[in-house]
C-alpha cells in the first residue's frame, strides 16, 4: 500500500487573488493531529485579538505585518515562525500583501 501524503509546491498559489479589503483562509490538510490553514491577508487587514484552544504554529511565507503575542508587539516578515501554546492572545495585522500558514496542533491524548 502506497503512503499517504500532502504536497505543495507553491502555498501562494493555493489562494485565490485576496480582494484589497479582504482576509482569506483555506484549509489545506486536515488529520487527527493537525490542521493547516493558509490565509492570505491584503495590506492592513487584520485578524483582531483572539485565542485558540491548542496550541499553535505561525509561519509567515511572504508579506510583512505587525503581530502582538500577549502583550508583547513584534514585527513578522517572510520566514517568520511563531510557536503559541493553547489560549495566549494574539493579533495580527498586515502591513503589505501577506501569506501566513497556521497549524493547529491537536492533542494526541
Amino acid at each position: 500500500m502506497p503512503a499517504e501524503y500532502s504536497f505543495f509546491l507553491d502555498l501562494v498559489e493555493e489562494l485565490p487573488e485576496i480582494p484589497s479589503d479582504s482576509i482569506i483562509s483555506r484549509t489545506i490538510f486536515s488529520n487527527d493531529q493537525v490542521k493547516v490553514v493558509l490565509f492570505g491577508f491584503a495590506p492592513k487587514q487584520e485578524l483582531s485579538e483572539h485565542t485558540a484552544s491548542m496550541p499553535a504554529i505561525l509561519y509567515f511565507v511572504t508579506g510583512e505585518a505587525h503581530l502582538t503575542l500577549g502583550t508583547d508587539p513584534m514585527e513578522a516578515k517572510a520566514g517568520t515562525l511563531v510557536h503559541m501554546p493553547a489560549n495566549l492572545s494574539h493579533s495580527i495585522l498586515a502591513k503589505i500583501p501577506t501569506t501566513m500558514l497556521l497549524l493547529l496542533l491537536r492533542s494526541t491524548d
